[in-house]
């Protein structure tokens, strides 16, 4: 609980340090851009007031320091159009034409455009103000970069706090799966001492009492307990899969979940006649389909039923589908199914289809999913495995 706490807690520490970097940024952005589009606005005025005067000039007009303004104007990207549209000059343009006339022409679109979104400074060259040109001029590349920046640090922000949750929860996964396997591990190695003495209280029953049929059935359960502890042993570890005969195993699952099961629950099976072939830990991968046996008649809550095991062989891939008749799932809950700790049973700790996926995946290199399910009618789960 305490660090489900700390996790959270320094999930909202993280979101909120990323909201005021980015609120921060942006304000920062906005009002040096605001000053600099000021400021370049008023040097735009400087250099329309520095075109008009070259215009207008005359014999005492001092033409070194108009000159001095317009050449100082190196980033700032200005087209002049005169009364009739037609360009006069322009400067810090990036065109793509190849020739003079196609610049001229390029340039001439991307006038009116500006004057047309009100980019421009006016100039009139007579009183009565027949003749003047229109300076029109667009943001530089500078402030183009600088009204991007807080967008980019903000992707930035966000990528950083994305990673930083995503590593706060793979460390509290990788807690959690230390946990378990310490758990499993143990409890493996508290079983061992009662299964022994079972397994030799066993032997002296049936010296005792040769005859009795009970005597058998109990072997069996012990040995089904040695099995589970063995199970609980191989968490945790990675065990070595070994060619095994699919059929052998699936028979071995049908054998005891119909000797366990209501009669209400029928057992069917549909596999090849000839013998399939797969690396496989037998025990582990018998504890899959048991799992997913159990989840079937525990969603048929009591009711008849069929539990049907397929097998689809391929060159490259078998297919098991487990299929019931139970109440389904329901479509919210289908992306939850394998989430460790999800169960819709009043009893249950939601550990058996995650351990179940690991054991496919991880252990077996396949794969493990939801074929299909209708609410009232049934659920099919599927297994890949490669050949």
């Amino acid at each position: 609980m305490q660090w489900t706490d700390r996790i959270r807690q320094v999930k909202i520490f993280l979101v909120v340090a990323a909201i005021l970097i980015a609120v921060g940024s942006l304000l920062v952005s906005h009002f040096l851009t605001r000053d600099l589009k000021e400021q370049e606005h008023r040097k735009m005025e400087v250099w329309a007031e520095a075109m008009r005067t070259l215009n207008q000039a005359d014999e005492n007009t001092d033409l070194n320091l108009v000159l001095k303004v317009l050449n100082d104007n190196n980033y700032i990207p200005v087209i002049v159009l005169d009364k009739e549209g037609k360009v006069s000059d322009f400067r810090n343009l990036s065109l793509d034409a190849k020739t003079y006339r196609d610049s001229i022409k390029e340039a001439t679109l991307l006038g009116k455009k500006w004057l047309a979104q009100n980019q421009n400074i006016r100039i009139g060259l007579d009183e009565k103000g027949k003749e003047y040109i229109d300076v029109c001029y667009s943001e530089s590349l500078m402030l183009q970069r600088l009204s991007i920046y807080p967008f980019v640090q903000l992707g930035i922000v966000l990528i950083f706090v994305v990673v930083a949750i995503f590593a706060l929860l793979t460390s509290k996964r990788a807690e959690q799966n230390k946990v378990w396997v310490g758990l499993s591990k143990e409890t493996a190695h508290q079983l061992g001492t009662p299964i022994s003495s079972l397994m030799a209280w066993v032997e002296i029953l049936k010296e005792s009492y040769p005859d009795d049929a009970l005597i058998p059935e109990m072997n069996k359960d012990v040995k089904r307990l040695q099995l589970i502890a063995d199970r609980f042993s191989k968490v945790g570890s990675v065990p070595e899969p070994v060619p095994t005969n699919l059929n052998e195993v699936l028979d071995h699952v049908i054998d005891y979940m119909d000797r366990r099961t209501s009669k209400k629950v029928k057992m069917l099976k549909e596999m090849p006649e000839h013998d399939i072939i797969v690396n496989l830990n037998a025990s582990l991968f018998e504890w899959v389909i048991e799992n997913l046996s159990k989840n079937a008649v525990d969603a048929m809550g009591g009711e008849a039923g069929t539990i049907s095991l397929r097998v689809v062989d391929s060159p490259t891939k078998v297919y098991v589908y487990v299929s019931d008749t139970g109440k389904g799932i329901r479509k919210k809950d289908l992306g939850n199914v394998f989430r460790p700790g999800f169960t819709t049973k009043k009893r249950g700790w939601g550990l058996g289809l995650s351990l179940a996926r690991r054991i496919v995946e991880e252990y077996h290199k396949g794969k493990i999913y939801v074929k299909s399910s209708e609410v009232g009618r049934g659920t099919t789960f599927g297994i890949e495995l490669p050949k």
